[in-house]
């Protein structure tokens, strides 16, 4: 049987460039931010000429997208292990803050400052789309409260794009938005150094308020 187009010696090589690539990208979004992108200084540190480079991303935009891409993958990803391993919101913010942690600059790169003039495909908003459903999954599992409806449930339940029409009931699409909010909110603080030197315990105050998200 002949060996598939995708596993030839030549695509096996263009995926390991590729791959190089993007490590040398994520070197330089660590050192000067993802605006500050160069792919000719890649090219360089390659040995490669910068036209020789173009033929692997087509420009700076495509690398970004690559780079937003798999990260929004590993994340979606970890929240639905955690998920099916049978997480809680407590242990899912956990894997959260962990996936966070173990590399700031990929979740800066898709929760920090937008890209100056960059816009990400369709298919982006469908990845991040994927995070949003295991949270109303995990939500879901989660008893909630009685209480009266909210005017935020009630419009809620009327636009849930955001959701991916997720099925959850009104107080569940709340609780999750909610949770994702302050979360992300706390994240990046910590990740943008704006606790350091205050003398306390970012963990702490991370499980404080998820503590008070679980009701």
């Amino acid at each position: 049987m002949a060996e598939s187009e995708t596993n030839t010696p030549r695509e096996r090589y263009r995926t390991q460039v590729r791959t190089e690539i993007k490590q040398h990208a994520w070197e330089q979004i660590a050192t000067a931010g993802a605006s500050a992108l160069s792919l000719n200084a890649i090219a360089k540190q390659m040995g490669m000429s910068g036209p020789a480079l173009y033929r692997y991303f087509a420009g700076r935009d495509e690398l970004i997208t690559e780079l937003i891409r798999d990260a929004y993958r590993s994340m979606a990803d970890a929240v639905r292990v955690a998920f099916e391993s049978g997480a809680d919101v407590a242990e899912t913010a956990r894997a959260m803050r962990r996936w966070a942690l173990a590399d700031p600059q990929r979740y800066l790169l898709i929760y920090g400052t937008p890209v100056p003039g960059y816009h990400a495909p369709d298919d982006i908003t469908a990845i991040s789309g994927e995070i949003m459903a295991t949270l109303l999954d995990v939500w879901s599992a989660q008893p909630p409260a009685q209480h009266a409806t909210t005017a935020l449930e009630a419009h809620l339940a009327q636009h849930r794009r955001w959701a991916g029409e997720h099925p959850a009931p009104a107080a569940v699409l709340h609780r999750a938005l909610i949770f994702w909010t302050r979360l992300h909110g706390l994240l990046s603080l910590e990740l943008a150094g704006h606790f350091v030197g205050m003398e306390f315990d970012p963990e702490l105050l991370f499980e404080a308020e998820v503590a008070e998200l679980r009701g």
